[in-house]
């Protein structure tokens, strides 16, 4: 059974980013995704990030919710 929590702390680390909630936050407001531009198209990721985020989406892995969460904050109204 696993009992790992796949929340947006843990996401960011899986993407080897700082984690607590200072940094997330930071994040958040330093980056954003521009109309019709997809989370994984983003050009703040690098090859290893984008392809996570990609195989995240494309397999509904346990972090898709995640991912979808953070793809929803990067997009400012």
């Amino acid at each position: 059974m696993e009992t790992f929590q796949h929340d947006l702390t843990h996401l960011f680390e899986q993407l080897g980013l700082a984690s607590d909630q200072q940094a997330i936050e930071h994040f958040l407001t330093s980056h954003c995704l521009v109309d019709g531009q997809s989370l994984v198209d983003a050009p703040f990721w690098n090859t290893a990030q984008r392809t996570f985020i990609h195989e995240a989406l494309q397999e509904d892995a346990d972090w898709a919710e995640q991912v979808d969460t953070l793809d929803a904050l990067l997009r400012k109204s």
